[in-house]
């Protein structure tokens, strides 16, 4: 797989990455044995970018990169995240900041993974009870103290970004973005992006697994898959973007490519680094193949016009998260 530079600071990663939240919990029933395969089969593949949180669990699912990359450390870009306040039980209680925290949480961290450092550190969520000039102190700090070696935000407004970036260089937004969610386009965050020279990390790039085609009814998650809740899978809304995603899906087959293809070679042309997220290998294997794929600038119009900007029907979560977006 093809490299490329993420932010200006120096760090390369593997054109797609790996999300592993959906290994450990909300999406479903797990199985430990094909996740830590999956992972195997990523960096055979040449996915060197692994991304985490403490929140996913909480810990297991650092624990879970941790045993995977027993023995072999160096062959991954270890990426997770600080700034969901949870105890040392597990128990989530708030958006915390504070410099404190996310030096104890740091420590805690790096016991999850089995390492002495995390090389892409990012504020999950933007405290709004704390200056982002504080906690972006302290990230600083643990990167000249050489326990992280990048640091970055999530889910930021332009202005955070800016004022964050002010005191320390920011390598990397991770946000939403893909066929079906689009605002950091009108927002002005991504327009702040390419101005600071900060790059641009892109979950949930299949729009929650919408974009791969394989969900044809609300009927086919699981009781315990958190999706039955998200407003873009419920009612009317399902049905309506069940219909871009067959317009999509004609224009994949036209191609000779999946949809999940087409739409991950989409976000890799707007010059992003996704991290599909997935429990199988698979599936991890359809994904990686979109680094192959190639867009002209017909494909992308045909694309533009089945899935314009806005094309979504429904928020992106639930209305009690909503209010934890754009900090």
């Amino acid at each position: 797989m093809r490299h490329r530079a993420l932010g200006s600071q120096g760090l390369s990663v593997g054109a797609q990455g790996l999300g592993l939240m959906g290994m450990s919990v909300y999406y479903g029933a797990t199985d430990e044995t094909e996740a830590l395969a999956t992972i195997d089969r990523a960096l055979e593949l040449g996915v060197t970018l692994l991304d985490t949180a403490e929140a996913y669990g909480p810990f297991i699912n650092e624990q879970l990169l941790g045993r995977a990359l027993t023995g072999r450390r160096d062959a991954a870009v270890v990426a997770t995240k600080t700034g969901i306040e949870i105890d040392d039980n597990g128990t989530v209680l708030d958006l915390n900041g504070r410099p404190e925290y996310v030096r104890r949480a740091l420590e805690r961290s790096l016991r999850h993974l089995g390492t002495d450092h995390v090389d892409l550190y990012y504020l999950h969520r933007i405290d709004p009870k704390v200056p982002i000039e504080e906690t972006v102190g302290a990230l600083a700090e643990l990167v000249d103290e050489g326990k992280v070696r990048y640091i970055g935000v999530c889910e930021a407004s332009a202005q955070t970004i800016r004022r964050a970036h002010a005191v320390h260089p920011l390598t990397a937004v991770q946000t939403e973005y893909s066929l079906f969610e689009r605002g950091i386009e009108n927002d002005g965050v991504r327009d702040t992006l390419q101005e600071l020279g900060i790059g641009l990390v892109a979950y949930a790039p299949l729009g929650r697994g919408f974009l791969s085609g394989a969900i044809t009814s609300p009927a086919d998650f699981t009781e315990d898959d958190w999706r039955r809740n998200d407003p873009r899978f419920q009612g009317e809304n399902f049905d309506r973007n069940l219909d871009v995603v067959s317009e999509v899906g004609r224009l994949a087959n036209d191609k000779g490519v999946t949809v999940s293809q087409l739409a991950l070679a989409w976000v890799q042309h707007q010059e992003a680094v996704a991290i599909p997220g997935t429990k199988r290998r698979s599936y991890l294997e359809e994904n990686v193949a979109a680094t192959e794929v190639t867009l002209s600038a017909d494909d992308i119009a045909a694309i533009e016009a089945v899935a314009p900007r806005g094309v979504v029907t429904g928020d992106r979560y639930a209305p009690e998260q909503m209010g934890t977006l754009h900090g």
